[in-house]
């Protein structure tokens, strides 16, 4: 109780942000554990203090908008066996948000069990709502997938969000797969374009592995078939 009230104080206690120039405001609501599950974060303090949780809440917010206003460029090579063409898929990320961004604005805090919930708000600027408005122009399709990452300890502070990130980028990686093996009928070499996540993705530990389930907006900018190369 005594986290949450320190949390929740500090949340409130924060000068109300205006920004009249915003037309479009995105929501998000991250989970944080209070007592990480993994033996192997030995290094870390348990239960995380609430300036931990409070910082660790606003970082993972601020990787997902970054995701949601300028996600990435993806370059997908698709394979083939029979010409020993290897499958493989490369992003690009094409812009973030850094933590500390005032118009990242955090609205609500709970604990339920434990972990640390957190609601935020953030305010686009107008270079952000053309970018989002880009998003919702030309053929996008919307499209879903799970990633895996390994549930291990981070090397350093920071390395509990990259493991994050690279399970979000797993889910796209999956989801794109998905998306063109069903969508091309004669498979062509390459496919490049853009990915976004939709909304915040939800995270679960199975096996020993941390699974991001995502849901994407992708748009295809380039086929190029065998023939062309």
């Amino acid at each position: 109780m005594r986290c949450l009230l320190s949390i929740t104080a500090f949340i409130f206690c924060l000068p109300v942000l205006i920004h009249p120039q915003a037309r479009e405001v995105l929501r998000g609501e991250v989970r944080i554990d209070v007592e990480l599950p993994s033996p192997l974060y030995m290094d870390e303090e348990i239960p995380l203090r609430p300036d931990t949780l409070r910082r660790r809440a606003l970082e993972e917010s601020a990787l997902y908008y970054g995701a949601m206003i300028y996600g990435w460029s993806f370059r997908y090579e698709i394979g083939e066996r029979a010409r020993g063409i290897a499958e493989e898929i490369e992003l690009e990320r094409l812009g973030s948000i850094v933590w500390g961004d005032p118009a990242l604005r955090p609205t609500d805090a709970q604990l339920l069990g434990n972990q640390f919930l957190l609601g935020t708000d953030y305010y686009l600027n107008e270079a952000q709502l053309r970018r989002r408005a880009a998003w919702k122009s030309g053929v996008v399709r919307s499209i879903q997938g799970y990633g895996t990452g390994p549930l291990g300890g981070p090397e350093n502070e920071e390395g509990w969000l990259a493991l994050k990130e690279e399970a979000l980028k797993d889910a796209a990686r999956a989801a794109l797969r998905a998306f063109l093996r069903g969508q091309e009928r004669n498979r062509p070499k390459t496919v490049s374009g853009f990915i976004c996540l939709a909304a915040f993705p939800r995270y679960f530990n199975d096996s020993g592995y941390l699974k991001a389930s995502g849901r994407f907006l992708a748009e295809i900018t380039e086929v190029k078939p065998f023939a062309a190369w």
